[in-house]
């Protein structure tokens, strides 16, 4: 089935890479983490990502990855991919993107190196080249696009949208007000989404700037959370997602703010809390102490009791974890 750029719409999960006990991919773990997202409602799945630890995967593995989803899902969602790396490897995983059948690709950023805003440009068009699968660019700390650069990626027939990994708010309602001042067709349907760690902590802001998209790691172990999140911040609805901000996320974003690469490390340990198989995180990630992993099931069980509050018609108030 073929899904048009439009169509990414709902929750956005990114689901985890299983690995073994001896750090090997487990494609049959991997299979039921994805139907799990399935049956929790995701609207697309992006595998391989920033949350599928892209950096610690080979080309090999990506590909046995996208084959095993697109088994899976058998058409009923938007499967998409992350590329990236150096100009070449992020073009041969374009190339491999597309001949395996993905709805999409996830481009990361440059690896190790970067430059100015038309080098980034130029890594773009590099990457993609002749390919017709839709690209999402990902805007992160080494390839931050100024708003008249990324105005330029409209150019580019295959960059379908501008993924914002960077945080910078005021930078995004510009690149937001300068493409769809463009006034093209194209323009309005080019596509923004926020991709910051725990996105539902900034949700709200860059909703505010035209903004609605996000990706929730939190989907990959608390599903539940994560679509009454969706819902209150859908309907506008500030105490739930007060409560649930103060019951839940911001914990988690103290605790995952501790180490260098929990946004990856905490939602594996988190979903293992919760009974899925997803084995452990490859290095440099490191795991959680046992103090950590303590204070991480406190608070998801804060969350859970915080969502039961809500579920009962209970007025909006955070439960401690």
């Amino acid at each position: 089935m073929t899904f048009s750029r439009i169509e990414l719409t709902g929750l956005l999960a990114f689901p985890l890479t299983p690995f073994t006990d001896d750090l090997e991919l487990n494609l049959d773990a991997f299979a039921e983490h994805v139907e799990g997202h399935l049956d929790a409602g995701a609207g697309a799945l992006f595998i391989g990502c920033g949350t599928g630890e892209f950096s610690a995967l080979c080309p090999a593995e990506l590909t046995e990855l996208l084959r095993t989803a697109r088994d899976v899902v058998a058409g009923r969602v938007p499967v998409w991919i992350g590329a990236g790396g150096g100009a070449a490897t992020a073009r041969a995983g374009i190339a491999a993107a597309r001949s395996g059948g993905a709805d999409g690709v996830l481009l990361l950023p440059p690896y190790l190196v970067s430059g100015p805003p038309a080098g980034l440009l130029d890594h773009v068009r590099y990457a993609v080249h002749d390919s017709a699968v839709p690209v999402i660019v990902y805007q992160r700390s080494p390839g931050v696009f100024p708003a008249p650069a990324a105005v330029r990626l409209l150019d580019i027939p295959s960059v379908v949208g501008l993924k914002d990994g960077y945080g910078d708010v005021d930078l995004m309602s510009r690149i937001v007000a300068a493409v769809r001042g463009t006034a093209t067709d194209r323009a309005q349907r080019f596509l923004f989404f926020n991709g910051l760690p725990t996105a539902e902590v900034s949700a709200r802001a860059y909703s505010a700037i035209g903004v609605a998209r996000y990706s929730s790691a939190v989907h990959c172990f608390a599903p539940e959370i994560a679509n009454r999140f969706y819902r209150a911040l859908s309907e506008r609805d500030d105490p739930a997602i007060d409560a649930l901000l103060t019951g839940f996320y911001l914990p988690l974003v103290a605790l995952r703010d501790e180490t260098p690469g929990f946004a990856v490390s905490l939602v594996k340990a988190a979903a293992r809390l919760r009974g899925h198989r997803v084995g452990g995180v490859r290095p440099p990630l490191v795991e959680p102490t046992t103090g950590q992993l303590e204070r991480l099931e406190r608070i998801v069980d804060g969350g859970l009791a915080t969502l039961r509050l809500l579920s009962n018609g209970a007025p909006a108030q955070p439960v401690a974890g």
